[in-house]
């Protein structure tokens, strides 16, 4: 591809023209901080903390029983490895200095744009972690884990391996009539309040937050029953039904914070995706951190970081860019790379809804 077939005007719009989706914040990284380690190996302690259980019984003058330290698991694996590299050939480069010296004023702008491959690759590996984190936020049909499958590699992370969290923490609305996408009969408050109750009841605390897409939000406020409730609450004749109306409806109702997220990202085959999918709703205990997305050594950072003629640096905790100059042929290689994977230590305090 020559540097005319995307030096036009779609380039020159697009350079001043940002996604929407861009400028949301990914939500991941509060809920799941960045921290470094080295080497490949990941393991946390995961505590299931559950309601207290009472001292066993005992009679005097005997030897005390031993507790087992219950819910405590230790979890061990190794992290995935991501890279990718763009060329800047020196056919580019030629033309490159073709455009930058032409009366353009656009030009070295939407150069920039084109040709700011760290960028491109350092967004792109910011996407990776908010898949995996988001991932473990929407465990469809209950299984909590991540699933990235690309380049002919196949990234499998099972979090309940002996499926124990989705036996006490998630739930699966079945009857065609209850569910959301039947917005003349579905509950949406009954069934919220339901499953806040239940995982109440095994962890000792009530969800804060409900975590959802606009599609799922939407669903409420299709529904009849809420829509009822919502204009039962104003006397006055003529009442605007709004987003805004059935958000605040349903936060009083529950006691709880609705987080509609919305961003989306483009796939390895280039197809457009929501981080966060419909149909399920995922509640949190509160908006502190919920594990932490651990940032591995990759070759470049371990090997080439004390290579002087390489320049390498480390962003956003542990992606590494590198870029290379060839002499023969000249030209300008960008990769970046990272070995990231959330953990999940307080999965145990969250609790799934699956609506539709």
């Amino acid at each position: 591809m020559k540097l005319s077939d995307v030096f036009n005007a779609e380039a020159i719009a697009a350079n001043y023209t940002e996604a929407a989706s861009n400028k949301i914040p990914y939500l991941g990284e509060g809920l799941f901080p960045s921290l470094k380690r080295a080497g490949l190996d990941l393991d946390w302690i995961k505590g299931h903390k559950g309601l207290p259980i009472s001292l066993a019984p005992s009679a005097f003058d005997v030897k005390s029983k031993f507790r087992d330290r219950v819910g405590v698991a230790e979890l061990e694996t190794q992290m995935p490895f991501f890279r990718e590299s763009m060329l800047v050939k020196e056919k580019d480069e030629q033309e490159i200095m073709r455009v930058e010296s032409s009366k353009d004023p656009y030009a070295v702008q939407t150069l920039n744009n084109i040709f700011n491959d760290a960028d491109t690759l350092v967004d792109g590996a910011l996407v990776v972690p908010e898949r995996m984190r988001m991932q473990l936020l929407a465990p469809l049909d209950g299984k909590i884990g991540i699933n990235i499958n690309a380049n002919g590699v196949n990234y499998t992370y099972n979090y309940d391996p002996d499926g124990k969290w989705k036996e006490e923490h998630y739930i699966k609305i079945e009857s065609p009539e209850d569910k959301w996408d039947a917005p003349e009969t579905c509950d949406p408050i009954k069934n919220l309040e339901e499953a806040m109750e239940a995982q109440e009841d095994v962890t000792g605390a009530t969800p804060e937050i409900l975590l959802m897409s606009k599609a799922t939000f939407n669903l409420i406020k299709a529904s009849k029953k809420v829509q009822n409730g919502v204009l039962a609450q104003n006397t006055t004749a003529n009442v605007d039904y709004t987003s805004a109306r059935v958000q605040r409806y349903v936060e009083e109702e529950l006691k709880v914070k609705i987080i509609i997220y919305n961003k989306k990202f483009k796939d390895e085959t280039g197809a457009v995706k929501k981080f966060y999918p419909d149909n399920i709703i995922m509640m949190l205990p509160d908006s502190s951190a919920l594990g932490n997305t651990w940032f591995g050594t990759t070759p470049e950072e371990r090997v080439l970081m004390s290579k002087s003629e390489v320049d390498t640096t480390l962003v956003h905790t542990g992606i590494a860019v590198t870029v290379t100059y060839n002499t023969d042929p000249v030209n300008t290689k960008t990769t970046v790379s990272e070995i990231v994977l959330p953990s999940f230590e307080r999965m145990d305090e969250c609790c799934a809804i699956e609506v539709a």
